[in-house]
């Protein structure tokens, strides 16, 4: 097929996947402002308040009392109002853990059975993880929930290996950045949106099933849109002359097999740097309401202020300026701006500094995440590119679950300037492997027009 024709029906999936992507994020961003709310709700139903009342063998209360066991461990008093910080920041990292285990799995099904087979999967898991969460009126069902959503979760890097697929060297970057877009679109909007829908009342039993509801509308939704819109775009299981093979496998037909891939980074140094930088900025991330409050007696509603902030520039930076990066310098910027951070909350005593920290967040969050998923699909082959991209979702998410947990813990044993001074020691650590360990994949430099495909992508989505 012509070239022009080509790239219509490659913009054409990277619509669906946009799309798909933006419903699903949004679905997953409305349990985040609600975890406070939505914890104590079950903490006031199965643990007693009362502190003469006989205590409670629920599963919840046996939680919370490893957690007092644990905070009885900490150098300064914590406050018992962060209870339920602490209680929801443990089941983000379990979820972000099980998404360690869970995505290379994934990938390597998506490689042997296709992206549409796998993605569609994943999709009835994370559906079935919103019906318990619909009907969850006792912690153990909400527990439930969090797990078989954590460990079905893929559409993320399904998205990010679809997306490859179908993109040239020249498009890579442009295409990935298009995917962190999503992220940052869906962390502006789904939390305010989430927020509003927990003060619609449907249920008595369970004051959070409108939220919930609607967020299983989405993932219905969504799915049926996969269902219906996306084409198989796995290499090996495109036939000739498809939509997809016109997309980018025709080029490749005179070829008997998978195109070898000339290695410039190892796996292992791209997965170890996404782990270690994860690890340290997911732990700033979750600490950022407990500064806030200590220093400024921030609300939830200034916090929310402060996130949409991060979130509206990081859009705007994935729009305008990342997807117009070679992904290489994309990482390396967005490092040393999350350095810039560390050492901006560490000694920040006004809001104007917190929002220049929460500007250079900003950066990073628009940036690192993206080029590393672009350095990693330039490293793998066509058969490879599920798995490979699973493997570095998976140390990501390791870095994400243990982050939140040991920052938190300095912080609380050593005081806000040591965990901050310590987590940028630890970013200067990833800035020496980003700067002096990574290459630059020859396929990673754009040989023709510098922002053609930008503006196809811009027009057709």
């Amino acid at each position: 097929m012509a070239p022009l024709v080509e790239q219509a029906i490659r913009n054409r999936v990277l619509r669906v996947i946009f799309i798909s992507l933006l419903l699903d994020l949004i679905s997953f961003t409305f349990i985040l402002p609600l975890f406070p709310n939505l914890l104590e709700f079950y903490r006031n139903s199965e643990v007693p308040v009362d502190a003469g009342a006989p205590p409670t063998d629920t599963l919840l209360s046996r939680v919370l009392r490893y957690l007092n066991a644990y905070k009885a461990s900490f150098a300064r008093p914590i406050d018992s109002r962060y209870d339920i910080v602490l209680l929801g920041g443990a089941l983000g990292s379990l979820f972000s853990l099980l998404q360690a285990i869970a995505s290379p799995v994934i990938g390597h099904l998506s490689d042997k059975y296709g992206r549409r087979t796998a993605l569609l999967a994943s999709m009835a898991g994370n559906i079935l993880s919103v019906v318990l969460w619909v009907v969850a009126v006792d912690f153990r069902t909400f527990l439930a929930s969090r797990i078989v959503g954590g460990l079905s979760e893929g559409n993320v890097q399904l998205a990010t290996a679809i997306a490859t697929d179908i993109s040239d060297a020249d498009s890579r970057g442009s295409t990935m950045a298009l995917i962190g877009a999503c992220f940052s679109i869906a962390f502006t909007f789904g939390p305010a949106l989430g927020a509003w829908l927990s003060s619609i009342a449907t249920v008595a039993a369970n004051p959070f099933a409108t939220a919930a509801a609607v967020s299983l509308f989405l993932i219905v939704t969504e799915t049926v849109y996969l269902y219906f819109s996306l084409p198989e775009t796995l290499p090996s299981l495109v036939k000739p002359g498809s939509a997809a093979a016109s997309a980018g496998e025709q080029k490749e037909q005179s070829k008997p097999g998978p195109i070898p891939v000339e290695r410039t980074n190892s796996h292992f140094l791209l997965n170890l740097v996404h782990m270690a930088f994860l690890l340290f900025f997911s732990g700033m991330e979750f600490s950022l309401p407990f500064m806030t409050y200590d220093l400024f007696q921030y609300s939830s509603a200034k916090n929310g202020r402060l996130l949409g902030y991060i979130g509206l520039v990081a859009s705007i930076l994935q729009g305008g300026v990342t997807r117009r990066l070679p992904p290489l310098l994309s990482v390396r910027v967005g490092v040393l701006a999350c350095l810039v951070a560390f050492a901006l909350l560490a000694r920040i005593s006004t809001v104007g500094g917190l929002y220049l920290a929460a500007t250079c967040l900003a950066t990073t969050s628009a940036t690192v995440v993206s080029g590393l998923n672009a350095l990693s699909s330039f490293e793998a082959g066509e058969d490879e590119r599920g798995g490979k991209l699973g493997i570095l979702r998976s140390w990501g998410q390791l870095g994400r679950g243990l982050g939140p947990v040991l920052f938190t813990s300095v912080y609380w044993w050593a005081g806000r300037e040591a965990a901050y001074a310590m987590g940028a020691l630890g970013i200067v650590g990833v800035s020496a492997l980003v700067l002096f360990g990574l290459k630059t994949p020859p396929g990673s430099l754009k040989q023709s027009s510098p922002s053609k495909s930008a503006k196809d992508e811009k027009k057709e989505l």
